[in-house]
């Protein structure tokens, strides 16, 4: 493999503030499995756009630099 398909095989993110990495290619969705999440239960904001489309996030590829800032609703009461 060479040195330009290894810098492709992952892309940088800042999820919630924090740098994260996750597979070229990969979706909203596949973001918000790695981390165990329900697309249900969560508002996302993409590069500062609330995204209200959840239907929308198998569909949405993450690019390299994206922000994403996930809230996730807790049940109480």
């Amino acid at each position: 493999m060479t040195h330009s398909a290894v810098q492709q095989a992952e892309i940088k993110l800042t999820v919630n503030g924090e740098p994260f990495t996750q597979p070229a290619g990969s979706t909203l969705g596949d973001l918000l499995r790695a981390h165990s999440l329900d697309a249900r239960m969560v508002v996302v904001e993409y590069n500062r756009q609330i995204l209200r489309d959840r239907t929308a996030y198998d569909t949405l590829v993450l690019a390299e630099g994206g922000a994403v800032e996930i809230v996730h609703f807790v049940g109480g009461g």
